[in-house]
């Protein structure tokens, strides 16, 4: 990929596209394509028709998406079924239509089944169910992944994708209705110590694992991949490490210096029980995660919440 390289950053507002373009000029790529969803409703398949016959990317970056945590994932299930069908089917489709040599697809460690084994490999996608709650992204998902692999075994194309585990970082929605766990926790303990309230109340039981990876960490493996990787089979990318939402609530009472209690609210949804991406193959490829989880908590707090 030539420094020069014209190169569509899809959702560059989002934080997963943020990080993308940050790493991206890092790097010294300067010849960045961005549009606001203002400017470009992804959606609509004229407009992005008329976008790819004006620009012509060369390279491609589908980090575009609707997105949100478990509330608004089982609350609105036919707006994220929709919408990234929508989405993701235009981009794909007018990247075939205009050539573009290379596309990196980002889908979601969501996509595999709710109850498999640990950690998870590439090769579990689709042999059993998904997590009910976020069934409608999940399949948005797969299609898009499937789309790619479509398009290079019938066309040759060279369209690749990556499963990211659970990310955050600067540019996280920080809204209680919307968000995902992390910021979401975030927020709590945050508001928490600033009005001295004696205990913060978390959904579910505290016993589900979960995976962290920082978006910064997740925008150097996506790059590494455009340069290194060129297979029809998905990428997970994540730390190899996980720990429970109770001890992931300890830690953040604990950066964030609130002195109270945690209570959990076991009438609400737990979700999936695990979600460890197994990275074998990308750590074969040579990358891994250099962001720790304490660390990378610490600097997003201190940058969202400006504590000194």
């Amino acid at each position: 990929m030539q420094q020069d390289a014209k190169i569509y950053v899809a959702g560059h507002r989002g934080m997963v596209g943020a990080a993308l373009v940050r790493r991206l000029e890092g790097a010294g790529y300067r010849n960045l394509v961005v549009r606001t969803s203002q400017e470009l409703d992804l959606r609509d398949q004229a407009a992005v028709a008329a976008f790819f016959a004006q620009e012509r990317p060369e390279y491609v970056l589908l980090a575009a998406a609707k997105v949100g945590g478990i509330v608004a994932n089982n609350t609105y299930r036919a707006d994220f079924l929709y919408d990234n069908l929508l989405i993701q089917n235009n981009v794909i489709g007018q990247s075939h239509l205009y050539d573009v040599q290379k596309l990196l697809f980002l889908g979601s460690s969501c996509i595999y089944p709710k109850l498999a084994p640990q950690p998870i490999k590439e090769d579990y996608l689709l042999t059993g169910p998904l997590e009910a709650t976020n069934e409608p992204y999940a399949i948005a998902k797969i299609a898009g992944l499937k789309l790619c692999e479509a398009y290079r075994a019938q066309y040759g194309r060279h369209y690749i994708s990556a499963m990211p585990t659970n990310l955050y970082g600067p540019g996280d929605n920080y809204d209680l209705q919307n968000s995902h766990v992390l910021p979401a926790l975030l927020r709590k303990f945050h508001e928490a110590r600033e009005q001295g309230r004696p205990e913060v109340e978390i959904w579910g039981t505290g016993t589900p694992y979960r995976e962290f990876l920082h978006v910064d960490d997740l925008a150097d493996a996506c790059l590494h991949l455009l340069l290194h990787y060129d297979g029809a089979a998905p990428v997970n990318i994540g730390t190899g490490e996980d720990l429970t939402i109770g001890a992931l609530a300890e830690l953040v009472r604990d950066i964030t210096g609130y002195q109270g209690n945690i209570v959990f609210d076991t009438s609400k949804p737990d979700g999936t029980p695990r979600k460890l991406l197994d990275v074998r193959r990308l750590r074969d490829m040579g990358w891994q995660a250099t962001i720790g989880l304490r660390e990378g908590i610490t600097a997003v707090y201190n940058e969202v919440f400006v504590v000194a």
